[in-house]
């Protein structure tokens, strides 16, 4: 192959659900034939040092998760220069008279359709949008194998939600209402999109059990008293990532404006499945009825105000 041709690599940044949506894209490249990479470099011990929010690569917790990683000579054949590295001023001005010419493409909008016909781009986004990647997602749910959890609570839990009507439930609050977030991601799951969330859940499976995955087990443990509520609050730290898998093992899912629940509901392997989210992710987004119901395809999408889209 000539290496300066053809390929795309995909920055992997943030936390597990992100990594999961730009471990996805790269999975859709390669099953379109075309030679994919994922860049590691972000996760850097020196890159960590200057984050508010530390991250590690969660993608290598996977058992034998399949992935190839771009090597430094790889990046920077497709960008003329490590990433962070400043541009030559011959490119800068060609990328100034045709933004095309471009190495680095940067995600701007919940769904870039073009970019799927690329075969040589640095791509660096979160690429969180449905479209991109429903059509291998059985594929992806096969790869992804969460290694065996020593607590026991997590094997007696997942038993449990695949023999009953189990429905996931996220509420995420900790750094959510925090000022830096609150304008950004507050007020979007709100008491009135749960409650819809549970009646809608409990009016089609009158049996429904729900399992609440929350930051804050104090403000759940008060507001949802009855025996069908269970709450999960013992996965912490690096062992957070088995709340995703207890998530996918329930037959249902109510997610949080979050891509943590998105996964969740995604590696969810159960036939028939309602998967409810917000119908915004973000409070600078405007819901377009139409166009999220395309993009988010096989999903319930349901407004803050608690009515469904």
């Amino acid at each position: 192959m000539g290496m300066e041709n053809h390929m795309i690599i995909i920055r992997v940044m943030g936390g597990l659900g992100n990594q999961l949506q730009q471990y996805a894209l790269y999975k859709k490249y390669e099953s379109m034939g075309v030679e994919a990479r994922l860049d590691l470099s972000w996760f850097d011990s020196a890159v960590q040092e200057n984050m508010l929010a530390k991250r590690r690569l969660e993608l290598s917790s996977f058992v034998d998760l399949p992935m190839k990683t771009a090597t430094e000579e790889e990046i920077k054949a497709v960008l003329g220069r490590q990433f962070g590295e400043p541009e030559q001023l011959f490119a800068k001005i060609k990328r100034k008279l045709n933004p095309a010419f471009s190495p680095v493409f940067t995600e701007s909008d919940m769904y870039h359709p073009e970019i799927l016909e690329w075969k040589q781009k640095y791509l660096v986004g979160y690429w969180a949008c449905e479209k991109y990647y429903a059509d291998i997602m059985p594929r992806i749910r096969e790869s992804i194998r969460f290694p065996q959890s020593s607590d026991e609570r997590n094997l007696k839990t997942a038993q449990e939600m695949e023999g009953t009507e189990s429905v996931s439930m996220h509420i995420r609050r900790g750094d959510y209402l925090d000022a830096a977030n609150i304008e950004m991601f507050g007020n979007i799951c709100t008491d009135a999109y749960y409650d819809s969330a549970v009646a809608c859940m409990k009016k089609k499976f009158p049996q429904a059990v729900f399992y609440i995955f929350s930051d804050d087990s104090a403000y759940v443990k008060e507001r949802y008293q009855g025996a069908e509520y269970h709450i999960i609050d013992w996965n912490r730290g690096d062992d957070s990532f088995y709340d995703m898998m207890l998530m996918s093992h329930c037959r249902h899912n109510i997610c949080a404006n979050s891509t943590f629940s998105f996964w969740g509901a995604r590696l969810n392997r159960h036939a028939g499945k309602v998967m409810i989210r917000p119908s915004i992710h973000k409070n600078t987004q405007v819901c377009v009825p139409q166009k999220m119901k395309e993009l988010w395809e096989g999903w319930t999408l349901l407004s803050p105000a608690g009515e469904f889209i």
